[in-house]
């Protein structure tokens, strides 16, 4: 009886080791595929424009006024659909945009709240 259990137990702690094992590596897999958006992270020009991407989907933009020359917040949420970026700003209404990061500089645009589309080349200033 004692040989029995002992294979037993010898069985239940092999597949108890596969199935730690299995667990584990499609674990480490799942993380090794995960690649992060390279819109993340604060990207800025030297007008004073900045944009930035957080990873909940939210954005925070400072884009200057042309009439008034003053900076005005812009804040909401995006989704990237392959090359289009799609701002929603709270309380206003949604713009389209193709979008393209060459190096370290974002190439867009924005509609301000003047319905005014700015071309907007900005660099990549932190994560």
């Amino acid at each position: 009886m004692t040989l029995k259990t002992n294979g037993a137990r010898r069985y239940r702690r092999m597949k108890y080791s596969f199935f730690l094992t299995a667990t584990i590596m499609t674990l480490l897999l799942l993380i090794s595929c995960y690649e992060p958006s390279p819109l993340y992270g604060k990207w800025a020009d030297n007008i004073g424009n900045d944009i930035t991407f957080i990873s909940d989907g939210t954005f925070v933009a400072h884009i200057m006024d042309d009439e008034t020359e003053k900076s005005e917040l812009y804040q909401g949420t995006y989704t990237v659909i392959e090359n289009t970026l799609v701002f929603s700003v709270t309380g206003g209404a949604s713009t389209n945009t193709e979008w393209d990061i060459r190096g370290a500089m974002l190439f867009c645009t924005f509609t301000d709240k003047n319905k005014v589309t700015k071309k907007l080349t900005l660099y990549h200033v932190s994560k």
